[in-house]
């Protein structure tokens, strides 16, 4: 997919902006019960999708293969359901969003793992 490069890097920087804003409120009430959920933020949302978003960038024939688009989409929703999850988990002890989040995320991942097998198997400049 052209850009998905971008679209993984945009997310991230949104979620940076959402883990950080997150943070200071925290630092600022001294209430701290959220940190699990900053750290995932931060984690899956910024760290994560924007090294996709490097690794699609660094290897182009990644981003030409149509399991990029379900990729974006599948870590894009766990990157963002994760986080959310686990406030429901630790202020409403509802676990659920927080476990299905998770296994959509192993998804993703084995999703970007399968690319970069492909990216061994054929080269990174393969079309």
């Amino acid at each position: 997919m052209k850009r998905i490069d971008i679209y993984f890097l945009v997310l991230a920087t949104v979620l940076l902006l959402c883990g950080a804003g997150l943070g200071i409120k925290m630092g600022a009430s001294e209430d701290f019960t959220l940190a699990p959920v900053h750290a995932h933020i931060n984690l899956a949302g910024w760290a994560s999708l924007a090294l996709f978003g490097l690794a699609y960038r660094a290897y182009p024939a990644m981003a030409e293969r149509k399991l990029a688009l379900f990729h974006f989409i599948i870590s894009a929703c766990a990157a963002v359901m994760l986080p959310i999850g686990i406030g429901f988990a630790i202020l409403k002890s509802q676990p659920g969003l927080a476990i299905a989040a998770s296994v959509l995320w192993v998804l993703g991942v084995l999703i970007f793992l399968f690319q970069l097998i492909g990216v061994l198997r054929t080269g990174p400049d393969a079309r």
